[in-house]
């Protein structure tokens, strides 16, 4: 997603984790609280943050900032109910399950790719998007166990 939303490849990589959450895991080198910055080869940067767990629902936003403007995508939530008083604003919480949130997605990607079965149409995502989007991870993850930026070698 951050390769789409750049609209050019990162080059390099920045990335810092630890293992806040789960004692269990740690013995076992895993990690999860992550924070990576991908700088393209004109300049531009993308900041992510990644955590195993959100206790309030599954929390996932994006935000594009630019010169002329900034686009936003929030959590979807269960209700788009609030309730003001002076005590507080309440909100309902985010949808708490990934296929509560991406059910749609997912039934979209399914048609999309019995259309490219049926019909022979090049499909939109391709192997050489996931072979990127891998490049990138596991410059991320040498970043983060090195403690110093990556070049992305595709």
């Amino acid at each position: 997603m951050a390769r789409w939303l750049l609209a050019e490849e990162p080059v390099e990589v920045f990335a810092m984790a630890s293992c806040l959450i789960d004692p269990g895991i740690r013995a076992l080198g895993e990690l999860d609280t992550a924070v990576a910055v991908l700088r393209t080869g004109s300049g531009r940067l993308c900041q992510i943050n990644n955590s195993w767990r959100a206790t309030y629902g599954y929390d996932q936003r994006i935000e594009v900032l630019g010169s002329g403007g900034m686009v936003r995508s929030d959590n979807l939530r269960r209700t788009t109910v609030e309730r003001y008083d002076a005590r507080a604003i309440r909100r309902d919480v985010f949808q708490y399950f990934f296929i509560d949130r991406y059910l749609e997605s997912y039934r979209l990607a399914l048609d999309h790719f019995a259309a490219v079965v049926r019909h022979g149409t090049a499909p939109l995502i391709t192997a050489e998007d996931g072979y990127r989007a891998l490049a990138l991870a596991d410059a991320a993850l040498r970043s983060a166990k090195t403690g110093q930026p990556v070049a992305i070698r595709y």
